[in-house]
């Protein structure tokens, strides 16, 4: 059911269900984070397998110490960017109190928090005054919902309550970073950029071949329909009778420009279905647009979608990031 009673939602969290709610980058399926039978709740409604982690969203900050232990030597550097990033949509992983249940961090010895900036979700979660663990609110592998819509096309069945808020603001997963040593390590790209974590300390993007924070899986963020990336659609021409969506991010003169250049047909053109994720090329509409429009070309019956690539600076890299691991899923 798809609603706007906030009231609903903090009672059916106290007693251990499930409630998807609105946060700032994606739709997010939440449960009582200390409740091992509720957070179980999550793995079962999402087909989630158990030994991907999930992120714990704490009430306030007053919440931190009591579910991790913050490392002495990066204390201050800890407090500059929760300072600056919440609430917001950074992640940071610490290591783990023994407070927060082992289903939650699948196994690890760290857990990864954050506070939401989103209202819905503050107001909610400060009634509860009890860490959520909220991943994004769709089945497992597939496209994060940025509307309550997307949520109910995923779960429908499967919780009792959506609560909608509209469309999310940032349209992409937070970014998730560990500290080490007065260094920041990138574990996710999202929307707090290196560029902007790099005034803080020095970064560093890892790549680890075991699952150490949420969102690491290879193969992930999939539609259905198999998805490639391409430099550039000009180049790309469709096999006969091939129904190809484009996701676009260079700029489109109008049909001229999809028209099967090899024939000089305008009536033939080379998509059955364009999407642009900005006419203006501006890297935040389009982490914002991103998983609506692939939705959107999903629902259309078509053989392939293609993507083209966007500059991997800034917002670049996180929705390259979501694009990358779309791909692998085909």
């Amino acid at each position: 059911m798809i609603s706007t009673d906030r009231v609903a939602a903090v009672e059916l969290l106290r007693k251990g269900n499930l409630v998807a709610l609105p946060t700032e980058t994606v739709y997010g399926l939440a449960a009582d984070a200390l409740n091992s039978i509720a957070v179980a709740r999550i793995f079962e409604a999402k087909e989630r397998p158990r030994f991907d982690p999930l992120i714990v969203h704490l009430p306030n900050r007053g919440w931190l110490e009591r579910i991790v232990d913050v490392p002495a030597g990066d204390r201050q550097l800890i407090g500059k960017l929760a300072e600056k990033f919440w609430p917001g949509p950074l992640t940071i992983v610490f290591p783990k109190c023994e407070i927060v249940p082992d289903i939650v961090t699948a196994g690890l010895d760290t857990v990864a928090v954050r506070i939401s900036a989103h209202r819905a979700f503050a107001e909610i979660l400060g009634e509860l005054d009890q860490p959520l663990a909220a991943p994004s609110a769709n089945r497992f592998g597939r496209i994060s919902p940025t509307t309550a819509g997307h949520v109910l096309d995923e779960l429908d069945g499967r919780i009792p309550l959506i609560v909608d808020a509209g469309p999310t603001e940032h349209g992409i997963e937070s970014t998730i970073v560990a500290i080490r040593d007065g260094r920041i390590a990138v574990l996710r790209h999202g929307p707090i950029t290196n560029e902007q974590l790099s005034q803080f300390a020095v970064t560093s993007v890892v790549a680890t071949p075991r699952i150490s924070s949420p969102g690491q899986l290879p193969s992930h963020y999939a539609p259905e329909t198999a998805l490639r990336l391409i430099d550039n659609a000009e180049a790309f021409f469709p096999r006969k009778n091939q129904r190809v969506g484009l996701l676009a991010w260079h700029a489109r003169t109008g049909d001229l420009q999809l028209a099967d250049r090899r024939t000089r047909d305008r009536r033939s053109l080379r998509f059955a279905a364009v999407r642009s994720l900005s006419q203006r090329q501006d890297l935040r509409e389009a982490a914002a647009n991103l998983f609506r429009l692939v939705r959107e070309l999903d629902a259309l019956d078509l053989d392939l979608i293609v993507a083209e690539r966007v500059p991997s600076l800034g917002l670049g890299a996180a929705i390259m990031d979501r694009l990358e691991r779309a791909s692998k899923a085909a």
